[in-house]
């Protein structure tokens, strides 16, 4: 069945303020999900780096081997 002209009219018009206020709002979301994630990445990093330090690196910066791991081995989101 071919829908008549009023319905296609209706369909090619431009997204609702509703649709596109969802659109920013998704796209705000998905922005900040990925910087979330980054800095979870690059927080990882960070506790991975500590472990490869040696002993007087770890003195350097005021840690001892057992604060690095105990760093390493905190959860993602800490």
């Amino acid at each position: 069945m071919r829908p008549d002209h009023a319905t296609m009219v209706h369909l090619a018009q431009a997204p609702t303020t509703q649709t596109a206020t969802f659109r920013r709002s998704l796209r705000t979301h998905c922005i900040a999900a990925a910087n979330w994630i980054g800095r979870q990445l690059e927080r990882r990093r960070s506790r991975l780096a500590l472990l490869e330090m040696t002993d007087e690196q770890l003195k350097d910066i005021g840690l001892s081997r057992g604060e690095a791991h105990g760093e390493y081995m905190r959860h993602v989101w800490d």
